[in-house]
């Protein structure tokens, strides 16, 4: 008896791709709609407890540099040009680093499965 392995080519498109990612996002949506109010939340407690300052001249940041600050730390760049100057502020950036990494394994997960959805069902149809 010889053992037989039968290799197929799948091609996957695109679209299908992209529509399983936004399918997968949308049962993540609860979590995602909670890190969003979560964000939303650790901004403001940065604008008013934080004390964020510009490293250029010191001055307190405005709402905008603040939201800024909050972006650019969930998204783990971390400029350095607005920096939090007290405990809670930097405990407050800790949080938001955290949540950015959360964030992004979730997206990339999603990203994954969506690929692995399309695949298996590029699969099942080339078997017919």
């Amino acid at each position: 008896m010889e053992n037989v392995t039968r290799d197929t080519i799948v091609r996957l498109r695109a679209g299908e791709i992209l529509r399983e990612i936004v399918r997968t996002l949308w049962y993540l949506r609860a979590i995602l709609a909670g890190l969003l109010v979560l964000f939303i939340l650790l901004t403001f407690g940065m604008y008013h407890w934080g004390g964020p300052v510009e490293t250029l001249n010191r001055n307190h940041s405005t709402p905008e540099e603040t939201v800024y600050f909050c972006a650019i730390t969930a998204l783990t760049i971390g400029y350095g040009d607005v920096v939090p100057t007290s405990t809670f502020g930097r405990i407050d950036a800790v949080l938001l680093g955290l949540m950015g990494v959360v964030l992004t394994g979730l997206i990339v997960a999603a990203a994954v499965r969506g690929v692995q959805e399309a695949a298996h069902r590029a699969g099942a149809e080339a078997g017919r």
